[in-house]
C-alpha cells in the first residue's frame, strides 16, 4: 500500500469544538482514563470546508453532500419550463434509485460537482423522454434502458477530490459507491481530562436601573487539551478514485495534508476562540502498512519538571514511532519530515522550519512514490 500519514500534536485552549447530543464536549475512555475527543466525522467536515473556503481545490474538483439534489438540478435547468424540468428531474432520480419525497431525496447523497453538471446535461438532452410520463414517485421509475445506463455512467465520482478521499456509500445502489481513500482517527488528548463548566450571565440592555437581575443565565461545558490527531491516505485508492489522474491525486493529497493539519471543527468558537495551530506536524510516506501512534499515550502524559504537555507528548510520540520502526521496520521505501515548535528533542525525523517547507518535502516524496510501479 502506498500511503501518506499525517501525525499532529495540537494544544487547544478551553473549548467545546465537537459536542454530543447533550451539548457536552465529546470524550472517550482510553488507557483507563477519560480523554478529550474530536470525532473523525467532524474533522473530515472541517477539511471539506477548507477545500472550498481557502480554496485549495476548484469547484469542479469538489463534491456536495445534500438531500436537495432536485433543487440543485432545477437551478441548473432554470431556462426550461418548471413543470417539465421538475418531471424530468424526478424521473431521472427515480431511475437512479434515489427516491424523492416532497422534493428531497430519502437520504444524503455525496456527488461531485462535475457529476452534477454531466447529470444536468444528460437530463437536458433527453428532456422529452424523461418528461413523457408522470413521475411515479418511487425508486426505479421506468425510463429507456439505454438512458438509464447513461444516467448511471455519470456517477463515476466526477474527479471530486473530497469524494475520492472520503468515499460514497449508497445502501440501495452499492455499485455506485466509492471506497474511501482516507481514514481519519478520532482525535484524543494525550493526557487525562476533566470537564469544566462556565457559568455565564447576559445583561438586558433595556432593563431599568432598579432591575439588577440578569436577562439570561446558563452554563456551558468545556475542556482544554493537548490532542493527538492522525490520518492516513491510500494513494493508490485515491488515484483510482480519480480515474487514474495521478497529478490530481498528488494535489489532492497535499491539499488534504494542509487542510487536516490546520483545521478543527468550529463548535462554540464564538465563545472560546480556540484557534491554536499545531505545535508538531509530521508526515510519513512510503509503501507498507499504516500506524496510528495513539498507543504512545495509553499511559497518559503527566506534567513534570515544569515542561509543557505538548513537548512531553511529542517526545512520547517520537519514541513510539522509533519503537515500531525497530520492531517492524520502516516503510520501504520511506520518506518523512516534521515541523516542531516545541522544546522536545526529535530523533530520526528530518525537521524543517515551516509549513511551506514541509509541503515541499511532502510533494517531492509523493511524486517519487506515485511514480513507483506496482
Amino acid at each position: 500500500m502506498k500511503l501518506l500519514e499525517v501525525h499532529v500534536i495540537q494544544t487547544v485552549a478551553p473549548s467545546n469544538l465537537n459536542r454530543d447530543d447533550t451539548g457536552s464536549p465529546k470524550d472517550a475512555l482510553f488507557g483507563g482514563y477519560r480523554r478529550a475527543r474530536i470525532s473523525s466525522q467532524a474533522q473530515k467536515r472541517a477539511v471539506r470546508v477548507a477545500f472550498k473556503d481557502w480554496p485549495l481545490l476548484s469547484e469542479e474538483e469538489r463534491a456536495v453532500r445534500t438531500r436537495r439534489l432536485m433543487d440543485a438540478l432545477l437551478g441548473k435547468l432554470s431556462d426550461i419550463p418548471e413543470e417539465q424540468a421538475r418531471l424530468a428531474v424526478e424521473n431521472a432520480l427515480n431511475a437512479l434509485g434515489f427516491g424523492v419525497r416532497e422534493g428531497r431525496t430519502e437520504y444524503l447523497l455525496f456527488l461531485g460537482n462535475y457529476e452534477l453538471s454531466r447529470l444536468t446535461e444528460l437530463i437536458r438532452n433527453n428532456l422529452e423522454k424523461l418528461s413523457a410520463g408522470p413521475a411515479k414517485g418511487k425508486k426505479g421509475a421506468e425510463v429507456d434502458a439505454e438512458l438509464k445506463r447513461a444516467l448511471e455512467r455519470v456517477l463515476d465520482g466526477g474527479k471530486a477530490v473530497d469524494l475520492a478521499l472520503f468515499g460514497r456509500m449508497l445502501a440501495d445502489r452499492p455499485e455506485l459507491g466509492v471506497d474511501a481513500a482516507a481514514q481519519v482517527a478520532h482525535a484524543l488528548s494525550t493526557h487525562k481530562v476533566d470537564r469544566e463548566f462556565d457559568f455565564y450571565t447576559a445583561v438586558d440592555d433595556l432593563n431599568p436601573k432598579e432591575d439588577t437581575g440578569a436577562g439570561m443565565m446558563g452554563d456551558v461545558e468545556f475542556y482544554s487539551a493537548t490532542m493527538y490527531r492522525y490520518a492516513v491516505v491510500n494513494l493508490d485508492q485515491l488515484a483510482a478514485n480519480l480515474q487514474g489522474d495521478v497529478e490530481l491525486a498528488l494535489r489532492g493529497a497535499l491539499a488534504f495534508l494542509e487542510a487536516f493539519a490546520l483545521t478543527l471543527p468550529s463548535g462554540k468558537q464564538n465563545s472560546f476562540a480556540a484557534h491554536n495551530p499545531p505545535l508538531f506536524l509530521a508526515f510519513r510516506a512510503g509503501v507498507g502498512l499504516p500506524r496510528n501512534l495513539a498507543t504512545a499515550f495509553e499511559r497518559p502524559v503527566w506534567p513534570k519538571d515544569g515542561r509543557a504537555l505538548s513537548a512531553l507528548s511529542v517526545e512520547a510520540l517520537v519514541q513510539e514511532w522509533n519503537k515500531f520502526d525497530r520492531a517492524y521496520g520502516p516503510l520501504n521505501p520511506e520518506w518523512k519530515g516534521a515541523l516542531n515548535l516545541t522544546e522536545a528533542e526529535v530523533e530520526n525525523l528530518p525537521v524543517v522550519e515551516g509549513l511551506g517547507s514541509l509541503k515541499q518535502e511532502a510533494e517531492k516524496a509523493l511524486r517519487e512514490l506515485l511514480a513507483l510501479g506496482g
